[in-house]
């Protein structure tokens, strides 16, 4: 009997073995080539689209994506649209069962697909009631009337704006044109999605990628907040003096630097303050800045910024991504100082926002912000919360910092300046009654033979009893209406005046 009872055993055990070893076959091994059959990919895209997938919601309950029955005849239960069409289209992304996802719709896939293990509860629920399986709600920081009035703002310029909370880092509008509009990759006919998609790809202004985040640009005189914050940092005070010649010689070389329109500053004195020369946006002064500096403290400067480093000409890589964000985001760039040793004079360069200095808005906007939260520099933040489909919280997410970019005794002095600009300076076009802006402006060159592109980049209130509530950063491709004639304190500023403007008053 005993024997009859150990060989059932055995048997048993066999038999388990082996079941488990046809499961971890399948699902480890053969899985890859099992989900690349093409009839499972047309099951698992059916099965995928039979789910009402979660919203996306601003603050104020603005939808701006959501899942709708298709239309009749389709093989799938729901299609996604978006509302708003191309004015939340980088914020968002596409879901498109033919080109996958992008932006929010990739970042934040797990819970709008209701996959995510904190929905767990809430899949099990709908599944005990009968209920269909639905995805999570995501609720995002944008708010609506700014947005729109970023895109009102900008008008029929190419460019981008990014207004931020500078101490929370929420991030409050998020506009770039050209832009797109999702719904056409995601609902309609497979060719109708196909036409769009190569229309896309084809058309030379990019506009799958957003100028905000995703692209990089000389910041021009814009840099020199980072300059500047250098030059606090390791003791040269806002009074510091500097020679005042209108064209500076640049180290083992005969070629020159010269200021904006080869003028002099200050009325040509001799020596000028570095405020001063912050409000005029001397090139000359802040070239000498830079070479006084030199490539490490510039560099440790910019890194404290969240500029990666890179030794050019490759310009693509970052060793590190030094920002997280819920959206792809492209960090900004500053040479490693071994690229300076090897090209001194460039250093000259680099210490006014060109060479290889390399910033999109969503960058400048956190280093505003950084400067106006007393030096502290907090990561982006575009999702609030998520709740499931019974409105329960599902998962929150918490304001983060980026840590310390500069000393709040060097903030408070960069404050001044900024004001200063605003108030005396290059950028008295962001001038605002009854709130006190600092600001600085940005005009950087954009190839040979077009014209430049202009940056205007601050925070508001500022220096005053009441905290910042918003800072902004704006570039203007090809100088806008004004082409070549264009500066930042031209073309940017009042833009984001305007922005700034609409969300205080």
């Amino acid at each position: 009997m005993e024997r009859r009872i150990r060989r059932l055993g055995i048997a048993l055990v066999v038999l388990f073995t082996l079941v488990f070893g046809q499961l971890s076959y399948v699902q480890v091994f053969a899985a890859d080539d099992i989900r690349a059959n093409p009839a499972n990919f047309s099951r698992q895209l059916i099965a995928e689209y039979n789910v009402e997938r979660g919203k996306i919601i601003t603050t104020g309950g603005l939808v701006i994506a959501e899942s709708v029955p298709a239309p009749g005849g389709s093989r799938y239960r729901y299609e996604r649209r978006y509302p708003q069409g191309d004015l939340y289209g980088y914020i968002t992304g596409y879901y498109s069962r033919i080109y996958g996802r992008s932006a929010l719709e990739e970042s934040m896939n797990t819970y709008l697909s209701g996959e995510a293990p904190e929905l767990a509860i809430s899949t099990f629920t709908d599944l005990l009631l009968g209920n269909e399986k639905r995805g999570a709600n995501v609720f995002v920081t944008i708010d609506p009337n700014l947005q729109e009035a970023a895109r009102t703002a900008l008008g029929s310029n190419e460019g981008a704006v990014v207004a931020m909370d500078p101490v929370s880092g929420d991030i409050l509008a998020l506009y770039s044109t050209p832009g797109f509009d999702p719904s056409e990759l995601s609902s309609g006919s497979d060719e109708e999605m196909r036409r769009a998609w190569t229309q896309l790809n084809a058309d030379p202004e990019k506009p799958l990628l957003a100028l905000s985040h995703q692209e990089l640009f000389l910041p021009g005189s814009s840099f020199k907040i980072v300059t500047a914050s250098a030059a606090l940092e390791n003791r040269f005070g806002p009074d510091s003096v500097w020679p005042n010649p209108h064209r500076l010689t640049l180290p083992l070389t005969n070629e020159q630097l010269q200021n904006f329109g080869d003028d002099h500053c200050n009325g040509g004195s001799s020596q000028i303050s570095m405020t001063e020369a912050f409000e005029e946006s001397c090139n000359v002064t802040f070239a000498e800045v830079a070479l006084e500096l030199g490539p490490e403290r510039l560099a440790e400067q910019a890194r404290a910024y969240g500029l990666c480093g890179t030794l050019p000409p490759d310009r693509t890589a970052c060793d590190e991504q030094l920002v997280r964000f819920e959206l792809p985001f492209e960090n900004g760039r500053f040479p490693e100082p071994e690229y300076f040793e090897r090209n001194d004079p460039l250093l000259a360069f680099s210490g006014i926002g060109l060479d290889n200095d390399l910033v999109n808005p969503l960058q400048m906007a956190l280093i505003a912000s950084a400067v106006a939260n007393g030096g502290v520099m907090p990561q982006p933040r575009l999702v609030t919360e998520v709740r499931d489909a019974q409105g329960r919280v599902a998962r929150e997410f918490g304001s983060r910092s980026a840590g310390t970019a500069i000393s709040g005794v060097s903030a408070a002095a960069l404050t001044q300046m900024m004001i200063s600009v605003v108030n005396e300076g290059s950028g008295f076009l962001a001038q605002i009654p009854g709130i006190q802006v600092a600001g600085k402006t940005g005009t950087a060159t954009n190839g040979e033979g077009r014209p430049p592109n202009a940056w205007f980049t601050a925070f508001a209130p500022a220096g005053g009893q009441q905290p910042p509530r918003i800072a902004v950063s704006v570039i203007v491709l090809d100088g806008g209406d004004l082409g070549s004639e264009a500066t930042g304190g031209q073309v940017a500023a009042p833009i984001v005046r305007a922005v700034i403007e609409a969300y205080l008053r």
